[in-house]
């Protein structure tokens, strides 16, 4: 059986920077948690950050790649670089999803970890431009599909490729 990765915010856990949860109530979270396939993890929490703890961008919306590369920083709406924590919360969601055989995840749109088709731009006034978080943008480079919480029904259909 397929193992997903999945943001632990979107299962409930309060491990957001507000010390929320995001906890998503979709049909195919709800059936693949039943079947037992979901591996929630939080890259920022693993990374060494707390919980509740400052809002974080990447700079100039630049997207996890350059993140990974060196080209841009995650900063706190403090200012402080956490880019270090962000880096360390992608490998070890990096290496729990090669020890784990797991092909895909499904992570939290938006964040500067997870987002998978957007980022919020680094000007902490809401707006989002397009690019990957940091996670997300390390588990494809290394070949693992990722899917935001909006489009899981292109999700199932994926993992339905795998387990044929």
């Amino acid at each position: 059986m397929e193992r997903i990765l999945v943001s632990a915010c979107l299962m409930g856990r309060k491990v957001r920077y507000d010390g929320g949860a995001k906890t998503s109530s979709d049909a195919w979270l709800a059936a693949w948690r039943a079947q037992g396939r979901l591996v929630p993890f939080c890259p920022e929490v693993e990374g060494g950050l707390p919980v509740p703890r400052p809002a974080a961008e990447i700079e100039d919306g630049a997207g996890g790649a350059a993140v990974l590369s060196g080209a841009a920083r995650v900063l706190a709406i403090d200012g402080s670089d956490v880019t270090a924590a962000f880096v360390a919360g992608a490998r070890s969601a990096l290496a729990l999803a090669r020890s784990s055989g797991i092909r895909m995840a499904v992570l939290k749109e938006g964040s500067p970890s997870c987002g998978v088709l957007s980022v919020y731009d680094g000007g902490f006034e809401g707006r989002r431009a397009r690019g990957q978080g940091v996670t997300t943008a390390l588990l494809e480079r290394d070949g693992i599909r990722v899917f935001g919480e909006d489009h899981l029904d292109e999700a199932a259909a994926y993992l339905r490729t795998l387990e044929t």
